[in-house]
């Protein structure tokens, strides 16, 4: 990690209020400016860098309020008094003249203005804030003072504002873009979107937060490069060296009362209002909740937590264990303990255990369920493995399996369930737990037709309805794996009718719909697909406290739909709605969330894009993989690194799709045939191609229209025209708007109608298939060059460089390198545009080959006619290779 200086870093994002403040100052736009921002928020770094940007227009004298000095009438201004009587040092009158006097020996060496910068003005006694405001008043001095909103400016300066005669700067938390800012300079490398979140989140926007974690973070190792790639290895931690200063510092300044209210609430929040108020006073908590240190709820009744959660945790690493036990049992004289909820139920579970107190099985389950729910990993599993219970333990496995799942131990996850799956058969969550047991083994590289075996011949003790709902389930999964559309259609018309009569269980409901999902948009009735997507994502409300990630299964299903159908935006809405209702669930599913935003791009064309997405999203994906698509990721990302010509990395990524244990199965043959893709890119040797065409051959690909398509357009992109009678044939057999792109294409295509393939373009272009409209302008170009139609031919080249910058890539290799029109340049054009490239001036050229200007200037233009470039810096990009 690059540390650079701190007051650079704390200014990220503090630019406009920073210029804002000096114009005020330079132009005496007003006499005073108050910055007003809550602890940690940066108004020192901002005041210091106001101080460095005008000390050689100003003279700039600067002075501190403290606790100290609050008490002590005019204490503050002693560094400008040091000459007056003990008398006249508390006259207000003498006091000010003393101040006058200073200044205008100040200003006396240069003639430069005086600006006094003011931090922490908030703890002015009332006697020095009327000596400043009296300066202000009278133009002595411009003033920049910096303040918490709670208790805020005395009332002098106060008054200022009021009247008009001063601005007033209010400071936020960085917002998450700032906090990109922050940490693109900090760390040398990518920092994917899922580490902005964690960190923004953590640090809750504070700057002084944000730093200690960084800090904290990267020497503990849980901030880590990976292969270019910042990544967290585990949670953020929260007994850093740092982040332990922070808040020891906040706590020594605070009064005692205070520092006991912010205990309470750390160790029992979300906890009553009344409770602390009871507990320590409704002052303190008045004051606490004024200075944003404390936040409240909206329900009813109140509850209180600590303005952010990491803090929280911070605080209470500092409190003793005998000391949390006295402030336990205090809480516990005034709140029942039976009437809590949620998080706070669970917090007062955590905190008897840390305390060493007994808790009862069945709260400790109840507790780690919720834990779970909020993927608190650590805490679910932790909780969840002190259940002794007989009748309750087996269920405490199936949460620590769970938690360990989210945290990519699978192979730990499935050796618990072992031992469980078979005893929580007939509880209402054997299936979900069936389904985990599965998953986990599965990620271990278990073949399914293994476990289902495995299954049969364990539980033929149990009663025959529960036999046959679990080999209802296997078999289910086993026809999603083999993307068998007839079977599953049968199945899930099955489930339907049984639970159109009540008798069906949900899970299986939304299991199966989920699978004929992807299956149907495999078979290209992805409209049909759809609908089931949609009846699987209605079961999941009743869904949601289960064991199994029946939200994440549904949504991967409900995407893969939309992109079979073209419908790209409708599957960003539904990536994005997820990733807003489900924050906590990031840490376990982001990097699963992004392969599938990575291939909604990848399937739009817009590889640049694709490409940031998915190299993020691989490395994820190595620590956790919940949805079992780490091959399908590297093998995208395999495929859009070779294709954008970084070399470097898709052999890296060819090697992670060649190391992998197999994902989920229905991935797999695509993985591969993106990994055929890849590598053509990659060598150019005509194999990846071959490998492509053998795969289109194959059982799988004749059966599925939808991923015969796909490969065919793999293909296509790889410049093998042959491919494209077959691209007409099987886009008639695929439902929705790409398929139709696609048809459309292919038959202007082999018409060759350059009118008719400019009017497809722009059509295509408008309905946006921008990639697709691209190859439709490049073979106009083509075709209206072959018949002698130049101005024209030229124009559709123009249009198709539009469309690559649309994309977000000017030039790159596919099928329309080959499409467009040949490009022959005299050796006469050639020498020159060389030594164009090289930067020489016309008149450089013109002499380095001993022609006239005028003849270098000929060249040229005609170069970029033929080029169809519009000047010289586009010429190096437009050259043949």
């Amino acid at each position: 990690m690059h540390k650079p200086n701190t007051a650079q870093r704390f200014l990220t994002g503090r630019k406009e209020p920073l210029d804002r403040i000096c114009n005020i100052v330079r132009n005496r736009a007003s006499q005073a400016v108050f910055i007003m921002a809550g602890p940690g928020i940066g108004k020192s770094s901002l005041t210091e860098a106001i101080s460095e940007r005008l000390t050689g227009e100003m003279n700039v004298l600067q002075m501190h309020g403290s606790t100290a000095l609050a008490a002590v009438p005019f204490g503050v201004l002693t560094p400008f008094t040091g000459d007056l009587t003990a008398e006249d040092s508390v006259s207000p009158v003498a006091v000010l003249r003393s101040m006058w006097s200073y200044f205008e020996e100040v200003k006396a060496g240069n003639g430069a203005p005086v600006l006094l910068i003011v931090d922490d003005a908030h703890y002015l006694d009332e006697d020095s804030a009327g000596v400043v405001a009296e300066l202000i008043s009278a133009g002595w001095a411009t003033v920049v003072a910096a303040a918490r909103p709670r208790p805020g400016l005395p009332q002098p300066l106060d008054q200022l504002w009021y009247d008009g005669l001063a601005e007033r700067v209010d400071l936020r938390p960085l917002n998450r873009e700032q906090i990109e800012e922050v940490l693109a300079h900090v760390l040398d490398g990518t920092v994917p979107d899922a580490t902005v979140d964690a960190v923004w989140s953590a640090s809750g926007g504070n700057p002084r937060v944000l730093d200690a974690l960084l800090h904290d973070a990267a020497e503990s190792g849980i901030l880590a490069k990976r292969n270019g790639i910042w990544v967290l290895l585990g949670s953020l931690p929260t007994d850093g060296v740092r982040l332990t200063a922070v808040v020891t510092k906040d706590h020594l300044r605070r009064r005692a009362e205070e520092q006991e209210a912010l205990k309470f609430i750390a160790l029992a929040g979300p906890v009553g209002r009344k409770v602390i108020e009871d507990i320590c006073g409704a002052a303190v908590v008045r004051s606490l909740l004024d200075q944003q240190m404390v936040v409240e709820n909206s329900g009813v009744p109140s509850e209180l937590t600590i303005w952010n959660g990491l803090f929280a945790k911070a605080i209470r690493n500092t409190i003793s264990v005998s000391r949390s036990l006295q402030l336990l049992e205090k809480i516990r004289e005034h709140q029942d303990p039976s009437s809590l909820r949620g998080e706070g139920r669970l917090r007062f579970v955590e905190w008897s255990l840390e305390c060493g107190l007994r808790v009862s099985d069945a709260d400790m389950l109840d507790a780690a369920r919720e834990a779970l729910a909020r993927f608190r990993n650590y805490s679910a599993r932790s909780i969840a493995a002190k259940v002794q219970d007989p009748g309750l333990v087996h269920l405490g496995h199936a949460v620590q399996a769970r938690a360990l799942y989210n945290e990519g131990a699978y192979a730990e996850a499935a050796a618990l369930l072992d031992g469980s799956w078979l005893q929580l058969a007939e509880d209402p969550h054997g299936t979900s737990v069936l389904l985990l047991w599965t998953s986990a083994h599965q990620a271990t590289g278990r073949p399914l037709a293994d476990l289902a075996e495995d299954v049969r011949e364990r539980h033929q003790g149990l009663p025959e309805a529960i036999r046959t709902g679990q080999e209802e389930l296997l078999q289910l999964l086993q026809s999603g794996a083999d993307v068998n559309v007839q079977a599953l259609c049968s199945r899930v018309a099955d489930i339907r009718n049984r639970s159109s009569t009540g008798n069906a269980g949900e899970p299986l409901k939304a299991i199966g719909e989920a699978l004929l999902a992807h299956a149907l948009a495999s078979a290209g009735r992805a409209s049909e697909g759809l609908d089931s997507a949609l009846l699987a994502a209605s079961e999941l409300p009743t869904l949601e406290d289960d064991l199994f990630f029946y939200s994440e299964f549904v949504l991967g299903r409900l995407v893969i739909d939309y992109l079979a159908m073209g419908e790209w935006e409708s599957a960003e809405r539904e990536l994005e709605n997820y990733a807003a209702g489900h924050a906590a669930a990031a840490g376990t599913f982001n990097g699963s969330l992004q392969v599938l935003r990575g291939y909604s791009m990848l399937r739009q064309g817009r590889m640049e894009r694709a490409y940031q997405l998915l190299l993020p999203a691989v490395e994820a994906l190595r620590l956790s993989d919940p949805l079992q698509l780490f091959r399908f990721g590297s093998a995208l990302g395999f495929y859009v690194a070779a294709r954008l010509g970084d070399t470097a990395q898709a052999k890296r990524l060819e090697q992670d799709c060649k190391d992998a244990v197999a994902g989920g199965p229905a991935h797999e043959f695509l993985a591969d045939a993106y990994g055929a893709a890849a590598s053509e890119y990659l060598a150019r040797d005509g194999k990846g191609l071959a490998a492509l065409h053998t795969l289109v051959t194959t059982t799988e690909a004749s059966s599925r229209a939808g991923t015969l398509l796909e490969l065919l357009s793999l293909c296509w992109d790889l410049g093998d025209a042959s491919v494209i009678p077959m691209v007409h044939n099987a886009a008639r057999a695929v439902e929705g708007r790409w398929a139709a792109a696609l048809l459309k294409l292919a038959a202007d295509w082999e018409a060759a109608d350059g009118d008719t393939l400019m009017e497809t373009a722009a059509e295509l272009e408008e309905s946006g298939f921008v990639n697709l409209a691209r190859e439709a302008y490049a073979r106009a170009s083509t075709v209206l060059d072959q018949a002698g139609e130049r101005r024209r031919s030229r124009q559709a080249v123009a249009q198709r460089e539009k469309c690559d910058h649309e994309l977000g890539e000017r030039f790159r290799e596919g099928r329309f390198i080959a499409a467009a029109p040949a490009v022959h340049l005299t050796r006469r054009e050639q020498d020159i545009v060389e030594l164009a490239v090289q930067g020489l001036t016309d008149r450089e050229i013109a002499q380095r080959l001993m022609v006239s200007v005028r003849t270098v200037e000929g060249h040229l233009y005609r170069t970029y006619v033929k080029l169809g470039v519009r000047s010289r810096d586009e010429l190096d990009s437009a050259l043949p290779k």
